[in-house]
């Protein structure tokens, strides 16, 4: 294996394992939705899961998270639920195709992945933060190197 192939292999694996953690969080978020459906008092649930995750209950983000997912009705759950479970296959099939290292789960990551960046670019524009900036860089990172390693594949063909 040449020094190229192994750090191709390196940062695939890295992009493939920041698919599937995203896909947990997601899901992790979509199953929370679901079981405040299901919660007679959902800011009291809310407050326990911070608790149990040893968040800082007096972090700011944590309270207007709180606020935000608390003043929910049911149908607004039940579709943050969907949606959550959705975007949660869509990065379950590209980290797991990418750790197969199928050439399709290439494909389907870029196309995605750059999908995303115009909407991320405006809701930055919207609400700025570093966490945001960041999270648009490595998508950007992410979409760059696997065209170049498509391009590659493709002349090698």
């Amino acid at each position: 294996m040449t020094q190229r192939s192994a750090h191709g292999d390196a940062a695939l694996l890295g992009i493939a394992l920041f698919k599937l953690v995203k896909a947990a969080l997601l899901i992790a978020l979509g199953v929370t939705a679901l079981e405040l459906i299901h919660q007679p008092d959902s800011l009291a649930t809310l407050r326990h899961i911070v608790e149990l995750l040893r968040f800082d209950p007096d972090n700011r983000l944590i309270h207007r998270a709180i606020a935000s997912v608390s003043a929910l009705d049911t149908r607004r759950l039940e579709e943050l639920s969907v949606g959550t479970f959705v975007y949660a296959a869509v990065f379950l099939v590209e980290g797991g195709g990418l750790l197969l290292h199928k050439r399709w789960a290439e494909y389907l990551t870029t196309g995605v992945t750059a999908s995303f960046v115009p909407f991320e670019l405006y809701e930055l524009a919207r609400h700025p933060s570093l966490l945001k900036a960041a999270g648009i860089g490595v998508n950007v990172l992410i979409v760059v190197y696997l065209l170049r390693r498509l391009r590659h594949a493709r002349a090698e063909a």
